[in-house]
């Protein structure tokens, strides 16, 4: 089984966790020959299997992660009807938080609906470390199909939590526009800074 140390996360949702840090430390070895710093990272055994599941592309890697979330969620699968993965922001060949959510629905048996759709392209949220910037940015980018979330128990699924706030905004447009009942929030990993 994949050690994790679980996070508490805060935000507008009822409850929120990350499975664990997504590093253990990250030192500056020199510029690449691009000019690009390069970092000695070291992660968490739950934060390489992402990496490699997010960045290259490494299908298996889901495995574990998928079975230590289940595994983290079976005590608490009673309060939740659904799980609602957040849209991918970025175009990959595998979506990692698809991937993850529709995994861990088949691991705890709830239903994943991907309820949430972004209305418009937009920028990497990372790339962006002010927080007027960022939600500028997030507003009116999300939509629901309120069908699948009227009066629901919610987990949304993410992969990566950084700040929150997008997080923040698919839980807002959950409870207004998707009248949810509750939201409950679990990412696999979370950063250590929150830029």
């Amino acid at each position: 089984m994949v050690a994790i140390n679980p996070q508490k996360i805060n935000g507008n949702w009822l409850a929120g966790y990350a499975l664990d840090f997504h590093t253990v430390s990250s030192a500056p070895i020199g510029h690449n020959e691009t000019g690009h710093m390069q970092y000695d990272t070291v992660r968490t055994e739950i934060g390489e299997l992402l990496y490699q599941l997010k960045y290259r592309n490494n299908l298996p890697a889901a495995q574990g992660i998928i079975k230590a979330a289940a595994e983290f969620l079976r005590p608490f699968l009673h309060e939740f009807d659904l799980i609602v993965p957040v849209p991918p922001s970025k175009t990959r060949p595998i979506q990692p938080v698809l991937v993850l959510a529709n995994g861990i629905g088949a691991a705890t048996g709830l239903p994943v609906m991907p309820s949430v759709a972004i209305t418009r392209p937009s920028l990497q949220l990372k790339e962006i470390t002010a927080p007027e910037k960022r939600k500028e940015l997030l507003d009116g980018l999300h939509t629901v199909n309120a069908s699948d979330t009227v009066g629901k128990n919610i987990l949304l699924c993410d992969d990566l939590f950084r700040s929150g706030a997008t997080m923040n905004a698919v839980t807002d447009v959950l409870l207004r526009q998707g009248q949810a009942a509750s939201v409950c929030a679990l990412t696999i990993t979370r950063t250590r800074s929150n830029q």
